[in-house]
């Protein structure tokens, strides 16, 4: 990894981003792969919980089922491990899930995009991820994300106000007009997120992503009806069930969508389909995706036509990677793969090699 990010700050984060890797292989040796990306400190799954719910559970419910069939394959692994409030280990089954997307497309000679019926959309604008520790710091990072080549930025905010305030009005002024996204990841308490909303919409802010729990429902729903920013939910939308309660208890204007959160393609295309049926906001983020992750992704997106900058920010903080070739990126703009499947073909000594090289981080 390189350059600060919050979630990857301690217990090894620093070495590395956290990532298992789903090879799955069809009678005939046809492979599809999957990657989840579990992050201890933004959600309950861990590196070692995934291994084990894949390898374990998911797996054994899967061997000798029919590759084609993606309805049948989540109800094998509901099956397996239950689901609670909603799907259970969401991040962790999202690697089965592309991994079968990436083997149909490979057995039947499309793309993901092709097999949705969709066209390849493209290319995507990125945004930059800016998590300063001190105000100090912003304006140099800005400036390195400019020498990138972006023009969009988006804000971790949250516990403190003051503090994201200044640091909006200090991003708002460098990039008058790019899209500017505040992400509290579930940080402020309501009467906190209810001061700061007004405020940061006066810094320049678009939209308000994740400014408390999400189990704070009463709370949502008086962050939308003040109406000072777009209010987006992420953490705890995970099944399209849960999104349908949401929008009925008029919780949320939109959603930060990641097929990794919300255990795959299956279950994140549901949900921006649902988005878009009622007329709400759907913007494209991720969780420091890693390249096979990272290209489930943007073959989403791309599909459905994501218009504004998506905060996918694998790029600007891995250095590894496992492709023979790597995804098309140029400064903030990323191409949506072709070819069968993902359209990446995994070089497999690079991966051992990762693997040889990371064996006993702790995470």
């Amino acid at each position: 990894m390189t350059g600060y990010f919050k979630f990857f700050a301690g217990r090894g984060g620093a070495q590395g981003r956290a990532a298992v890797i789903v090879k799955m292989t069809a009678d005939d040796g046809t492979v599809g792969w999957g990657q989840s990306v579990p992050i201890a400190r933004w959600a309950y799954e861990t590196l070692e919980t995934a291994t084990i719910a894949i390898r374990d559970y998911f797996a054994p419910a899967l061997i000798r089922h029919d590759a084609l069939d993606l309805e049948g394959a989540g109800a094998r692994m509901d099956e397996a491990l239950a689901p609670g409030f909603t799907t259970g280990m969401p991040i962790s089954r999202a690697g089965i899930d592309v991994a079968l997307h990436d083997l149909i497309g490979k057995l039947t000679g499309k793309s993901l995009c092709e097999l949705w019926g969709k066209p390849d959309g493209g290319p995507l604008t990125l945004s930059w991820t800016l998590n300063p520790r001190t105000l100090g710091e912003a304006e140099s990072l800005i400036e390195l994300g400019r020498e990138r080549g972006f023009r969009n930025f988006n804000i971790k905010v949250a516990p403190d106000p003051q503090f994201d305030v200044e640091l909006a009005r200090i991003v708002r002024r460098s990039v008058p007009d790019g899209f500017l996204w505040a992400d509290a990841n579930c940080g402020y308490d309501l009467e906190t997120a209810l001061k700061a909303a007004p405020e940061l919409a006066d810094a320049g802010v678009d939209v308000l992503e994740a400014p408390i729990r999400p189990n704070r429902i009463s709370g949502y729903q008086a962050l939308k009806k003040q109406g000072a920013l777009p209010i987006l939910m992420d953490e705890g939308v995970i099944s399209p069930i849960d999104l349908a309660e949401f929008i009925r208890l008029e919780m949320l204007d939109g959603v930060a969508m990641k097929h990794s959160r919300c255990g795959g393609l299956v279950s994140a295309r549901k949900q921006i389909e649902l988005l878009e049926e009622r007329g709400l906001m759907w913007l494209g983020s991720g969780l420091t995706d890693p390249d096979i992750s990272l290209a489930a992704t943007l073959s989403l997106y791309g599909a459905y036509g994501l218009n504004k900058p998506a905060a996918l920010n694998g790029p600007q903080f891995l250095t590894a990677d496992v492709l023979a070739e790597p995804l098309k990126i140029d400064g903030d703009t990323a191409r949506v793969p072709d070819g069968p499947g993902l359209g990446i073909e995994v070089d497999e000594d690079k991966l051992a090699e990762l693997v040889k090289q990371t064996a006993g981080i702790e995470t």
